[in-house]
């Protein structure tokens, strides 16, 4: 894991909630420019995650928990702002449904759409890259070859990247998900709960490198002239790690060491079929961490105490349920509130 002088977080990652009104919406208090929205309403069933990026365009929506190509609505998501971003009146419902409470999770790229990073034997559209905090956003056309690569501009071995394939072309469009934990053989899918599989022609069974992302010539992530966007992360010393814990079914659940003070999770068992977890600081300001959210489901948020956030880490709280089952295999994103020690020595507090 590459080390990072951030000191706040909270300027490459953001929790924000806020409640829809079903017209002119603007949020403020994410505290930067985001270049990824992710968000879901907490109190409605039935609706959908929904993910915007600046490489695509705000008009653009890919939904975490379904399989449909990317949809244009020009009165969701209407612009990224200096401080947040803004709504419209979202027919679909999906980010201002009125009276509803909203949870958007929020990244920074490289604060504009990119340009095409040539390093691979696809050239990317666009890659958008944050080489500070590990994260970038790359569009590319697929060439249904084995063994094609694309440049990540990360700088850094990626530690997770999710595919999604934009269109409708071919027979299969589920979410795809590398995690440098598991065999690059592996993949799990994002809107599903199964475990993860032996699929070689997803990563073409190779690692990435610290320039290159390789690829199958699976539809899911490869089909020739397909469009897809690939989010890729790498962790970052005291700001993000990727890893793996096993579980124990028990309230004294396993704690994990993260180095700094959590701000959110995202859990997933992979040895078996299980939802994945969402959870973050925001929405629990205090211990335990009990508001749930599944990104393969459009579920509304219930509570469960799954876990509570630690100045160093999280520790699992669930006596079995879906991210602490007795010997399970877990894999898992985290983010910081703050560094458990950052370079100006300030030690980050317990909640």
């Amino acid at each position: 894991m590459a080390y990072t002088t951030i000191n706040k977080s909270t300027v490459h990652f953001n929790t924000k909630l806020y409640t829809g009104n079903g017209s002119t919406n603007n949020i403020t208090g994410v505290g930067f420019k985001p270049d990824m929205n992710w968000c879901k309403t907490r109190t409605s069933g039935g609706y959908n995650h929904a993910v915007v990026d600046i490489v695509r365009g705000v008009t653009k929506i890919i939904r975490p928990n379904l399989i449909q190509p990317e949809a244009t609505f020009t009165n969701a998501l209407t612009s990224f702002n200096s401080d947040g971003f803004s709504l419209g009146a979202d027919s679909n419902n999906e980010h201002n449904k009125n009276g509803d409470s909203f949870v958007s999770w929020n990244f920074k790229a490289g604060g504009s759409q990119g340009s095409s990073n040539t390093a691979g034997s696809i050239n990317t559209a666009y890659t958008s890259v944050n080489t500070t905090a590990g994260f970038s956003i790359s569009s590319y056309t697929g060439n249904g070859t084995a063994g094609a690569t694309f440049g990540h501009g990360l700088g850094a071995i990626p530690s997770m990247v999710i595919v999604k394939k934009l269109d409708s072309g071919g027979a299969n469009r589920n979410w795809q998900v590398y995690h440098g934990s598991l065999a690059a053989s592996k993949a799990l899918e994002l809107n599903g709960s199964g475990g993860s599989f032996t699929a070689g022609n997803r990563w073409n069974s190779t690692a990435p490198t610290n320039t290159l992302f390789s690829l199958g010539n699976a539809d899911e992530v490869n089909r020739n002239t397909s469009s897809y966007i690939a989010y890729c992360f790498t962790g970052k010393t005291g700001y993000s790690k990727f890893g793996t814990y096993k579980g124990n079914s028990d309230t004294d659940g396993a704690f994990v060491y993260t180095g700094f003070k959590v701000a959110f999770v995202l859990l997933k068992r992979t040895d078996g079929g299980d939802s994945w977890v969402m959870l973050d600081n925001k929405r629990n300001e205090f211990n335990p961490t009990n508001k749930r959210l599944l990104a393969d489901s459009g579920g509304a948020e219930t509570t469960v105490t799954e876990a509570d956030f630690f100045s160093n880490g999280f520790k699992l709280k669930q006596a079995g349920g879906l991210v602490n089952g007795n010997g399970n295999d877990h894999i898992y994103m985290a983010f910081a509130e703050a560094p458990l020690v950052g370079t100006n020595n300030v030690p980050a507090t317990a909640r």
